[in-house]
């Protein structure tokens, strides 16, 4: 028993590791948001373009995903996603063309969203029980946010010894392509191979055992409630982004500190909001989809006063400190907002599949959502395209908090 828990816990560290380096070069928006547009030549739109881009092919790798994670380990899954990473990496630092760009980012796509994340989901749900999903999905995301914070803060440093210039940007480009490249080798060494899940009658139907499997979770109604109610959070969480420039263009913060807060907003407050989230919904309400209910109400509510503030007579320190509580909360949602597909009782030998329509539909806003609050931007600009971004957050988690509702009465009946 002692060994069985040894091998979870390393299995679990070594996810752990992947899932917070992988997006760094896919998402280096989040501390390099202003560099990438003075150096990069890159507008408001052209980034939004690239997530959405990376999104829209994440969308179809989901889909693809629904038959390889139950068919392929995650011993050949994880490296091979993090090696492909650091490949992307070392190309991207060479500043291509934007529709060279754009390609990169496509495989960034691939290679996290395929091949990683559905693979790294399915193995965190098998290795807790039922009453440790919460838990076990909410020390992730804090484990994720301290590996993510460290190396993003390296990252910056690096930027900044070399002169907060073009070469401080390749640099920190480079740093983060090698990481996920060491650390894919080390994953292959520490994972253990997939062990084959037992056969039920529902499998058993004269067809394919994997397309058995598919089938289960495609006429699971609770899957796609689940994956609808993911698909808001994630709406909300695309807009957080915007967070950053609003904080250089409304209160002229400097460029280096836009991207310390950027750190902190979109990977530290992981660690917050991770374990915060997922001790509440196991322990405090005993329910990830109620807490996810209140805490959808509260992020509306907070966001609507946030919009209409004078930002223009009133402290940075204020509005830094309000879009880092909306942000927290927003984690907190994010850390969970798989657990409930045990809530209503997915079976666990369509695991794999029920996880890539989950995240096939939740991240799909990646596919638009950037794009939308980019074009905002750059087509109302000053406060009034901020503004514009904020409400439109605030409809998503509105429609949040009226599908958890939906979702508990389904579940108490």
């Amino acid at each position: 028993m002692s060994s069985s828990i040894d091998k979870k816990w390393i299995s679990f560290g070594a996810l752990m590791l992947g899932s917070g380096t992988i997006y760094k070069l896919g998402f280096m928006k989040d501390a390099f948001y202003v560099p990438m547009q003075q150096f990069m030549g890159l507008s408001h739109t052209q980034i939004g373009t690239a997530m959405s881009l990376a999104g829209f092919i994440s969308t179809f790798g989901f889909l693809a995903s629904i038959y390889l994670t139950d068919k392929t380990s995650k011993k050949i899954m994880v490296p091979l996603s993090l090696l492909g990473i650091c490949l992307s990496g070392l190309w991207l630092s060479t500043f291509p063309s934007y529709e060279i760009f754009l390609l990169i980012y496509c495989l960034l796509a691939i290679f996290s969203d395929m091949m990683f994340w559905p693979t790294m989901l399915k193995t965190v749900r098998l290795l807790g029980s039922k009453d440790e999903q919460g838990r076990m999905f909410g020390i992730l995301e804090a484990g994720r946010g301290l590996v993510d914070t460290i190396i993003a803060f390296c990252a910056l440093a690096i930027f900044s010894a070399c002169g907060s210039d073009a070469f401080g940007l390749r640099a920190a480009i480079l740093f983060y392509a090698i990481v996920p490249g060491v650390i894919g080798v080390i994953t292959y060494f520490l994972l253990e191979p997939d062990k084959k899940q037992p056969k039920t009658e529902n499998t058993g139907s004269g067809m394919s055992e994997d397309i058995a499997k598919i089938k289960m979770a495609l006429q699971n109604k609770f899957i796609w409630l689940v994956s609808f109610n993911i698909f808001l959070v994630y709406s909300v969480y695309c807009g957080l982004t915007y967070f950053i420039p609003f904080l250089k263009d409304i209160y002229g913060l400097p460029v280096v500190l836009v991207g310390v807060y950027g750190i902190i907003n979109q990977y530290g407050l992981k660690m917050l909001g991770g374990p915060i989230g997922g001790f509440l919904a196991d322990k405090a309400l005993k329910s990830a989809t109620k807490y996810m209910k209140i805490a959808f109400l509260i992020t509306a509510l907070v966001l609507v006063g946030f919009a209409f503030l004078p930002h223009d007579s009133i402290n940075i320190y204020v509005g830094m400190t309000v879009t880092i509580f909306i942000s927290a909360l927003v984690f907190s949602m994010r850390a969970i907002f798989f657990a409930p597909m045990d809530e209503v009782d997915v079976p666990r030998e369509i695991t794999g599949a029920a996880m890539s329509i989950g995240s096939f539909i939740g991240y799909l806003p990646g596919a638009f959502m950037y794009t939308i609050y980019g074009s905002l931007l750059d087509g109302n600009p000053g406060y009034a395209g901020y503004k514009m971004v904020f409400l439109l957050m605030v409809g998503f988690a509105v429609l949040g908090f009226l599908l958890s509702t939906y979702i508990l009465k389904k579940i108490y009946k």
